[in-house]
């Protein structure tokens, strides 16, 4: 892999920025950043923005210098890029005005939701970010839309959704756990917003569901909120190779016979458990290709 850096030219901060980017691997580019200081909260989802300060540096440290224009190709040939659309629904401001939107009086919730998205842009996440965040938000409109679902269960699924990664340092199963507990935490004071004990409830058992993705045959809103966060296994060849590439940097320092090793079970277990999406226009959507996709990417861990 190849790492690339363009010359010093977008403003901000008083300053001029290059991007950094690799021709093929976010985990290389995270660990070059790393080795060279770059802090985590630098990278901005496929590309790391660096301070004309260190461009001399990281040419010596081995990026390749390249105009914009150049630079931007090979992003957009590495299959990592990451699309202007899908940048802008990932925003912070973008995503507030979803948060406000679940609410009839968005003021007496704000805090929660700026406390949730500050979350998900924590700087040691690659793919548990915002940008997971807004896909699952639509991959569980577009399925709900083709459900049998109250709005007030639809509100629920969404809010599990906001909660269900909120926490997120890596372990399995307590992430999940100290997620859910977060609901109590963020809602219960958002009582005069209409928050009741029993959405509480419902959504803390349904951040749980995210967990291992196997709600009851008639949990109809945990099949939901399952088949959105699951959504991106039934991606396109080239949306679910880059998930996979966002996966290995968060996770970069593992060794790599260790992350194989990891990887390769988790992707075991979940061809083994029967369907992965429950819903029906779930399995429609994403069902065969995303048997494809992890089987795939099983024999290529395996190659």
């Amino acid at each position: 892999m190849t790492l690339f850096i363009d010359p010093p030219a977008w403003p901000a901060h008083g300053t001029l920025f290059s991007h950094l980017v690799s021709d093929g691997s976010l985990q290389e580019l995270r660990l070059f950043a790393r080795a060279a200081e770059i802090p985590d909260r630098a990278l901005d989802l496929d590309h790391y923005d660096v301070p004309a300060s260190r461009y001399d540096d990281l040419v010596a440290a081995g990026a390749v210098p390249v105009d914009g224009g150049d630079l931007a190709r090979r992003l957009a040939a590495s299959g990592l890029r990451v699309s202007g659309a899908e940048r802008n629904r990932a925003k912070r401001a973008t995503l507030l005005t979803r948060w406000e939107a679940l609410w009839p009086d968005p003021g007496l919730a704000r805090k929660a939701g700026e406390e949730l998205v500050d979350r998900w842009r924590e700087p040691h996440r690659v793919y548990h970010t915002t940008f997971h965040l807004a896909a699952a938000l639509d991959a569980l409109d577009v399925v709900a839309a083709e459900t049998t679902v109250s709005e007030h269960d639809h509100r629920r699924a969404r809010l599990a959704l906001w909660f269900h990664d909120a926490v997120h340092d890596g372990v399995a199963q307590q992430d999940e756990e100290r997620s859910a507990e977060l609901v109590a935490e963020l809602l219960g004071p958002l009582t005069e917003a209409g928050v009741t004990t029993e959405d509480i409830d419902e959504t803390a058992r349904l951040v749980m569901v995210t967990a291992d993705h196997a709600p009851a045959d008639d949990d109809v809103i945990g099949g939901l909120v399952s088949d959105a966060d699951l959504a991106v296994l039934g991606g396109s060849p080239v949306v679910y190779t880059r998930y996979t590439h966002q996966v290995r940097a968060e996770y970069c320092d593992v060794p790599d016979p260790l992350f194989r090793a990891g990887r390769s079970e988790v992707l075991r277990t979940l061809l083994a458990g029967g369907p992965l999406f429950r819903t029906a226009p779930g399995t429609a959507r994403w069902q065969d290709a995303a048997h494809s996709n992890l089987t795939a990417e099983l024999a290529s861990l395996a190659a």
